[in-house]
């Protein structure tokens, strides 16, 4: 699984790796968030998405903690951080979503944890380089149904560990590179996409 990632750039920083032109939407706020330097589900993250009418990437800030739009109350939340790439198409908690609303988790890294005697010692899994990079990720619409407010929620999807990360955990996110976002985001099939990831990580 994946619980924990760090994501501690703005949005300017994570727009110019995504390529989003802030300057056609001027009346936009750039969304505001804290630096997450351990984030952990719950908390609202920068997200990636395609835009339905123009089909421009814009980033929004959206809850860590996928809610289907036929879920009853928030308490699935915590067992839906994750989506097994294995299933996701299939799912009935997911499939909706990987068909219409896949998005892109852009971070600096991810932690892992590996037991040491009796602890557990936490890794920050990053790019050999230090630039941040993108996970893929669900997003849905919930409808609170005792306040009628709409809820943003998403989700990051998992696969088998690469040879670095399967020394700490059998899984790890699935990493999207740069020339496989827009398929990832707009594509008709991107389930080839959805493997262990082949890059220099550290």
């Amino acid at each position: 699984m994946c619980g924990r990632v760090a994501q501690h750039q703005g949005p300017v920083e994570y727009g110019s790796m995504l390529k989003i032109d802030w300057t056609k939407n001027l009346s936009r706020d750039l969304p505001n968030t804290p630096p997450h330097y351990n984030g952990a589900p719950g908390q609202d993250y920068l997200i990636a998405r395609s835009h339905p009418e123009t089909g421009d990437t814009t980033l929004d800030l959206i809850r860590w903690g996928l809610l289907p739009s036929w879920a009853k109350d928030q308490k699935i939340a915590w067992k839906l951080i994750n989506a097994r790439a294995e299933t996701v198409a299939t799912a009935p908690a997911f499939k909706k979503a990987f068909a219409k609303r896949r998005c892109l988790v852009p971070v600096d890294g991810f932690y892992e944890w590996k037991k040491v005697g009796k602890e557990k010692r936490p890794y920050l899994i990053g790019m050999a380089t230090g630039e941040p990079f993108t996970l893929a990720g669900l997003w849905e619409n919930w409808k609170d149904p005792a306040s009628g407010e709409w809820v943003r929620t998403f989700t990051i999807i998992t696969t088998d560990a690469n040879e670095l990360v399967r020394e700490l955990h059998d899984r790890m996110p699935v990493v999207i590179g740069a020339d496989d976002r827009d398929r990832w985001l707009n594509g008709d099939d991107p389930q080839e996409l959805l493997k262990p990831h082949r890059g220099t990580c550290r």
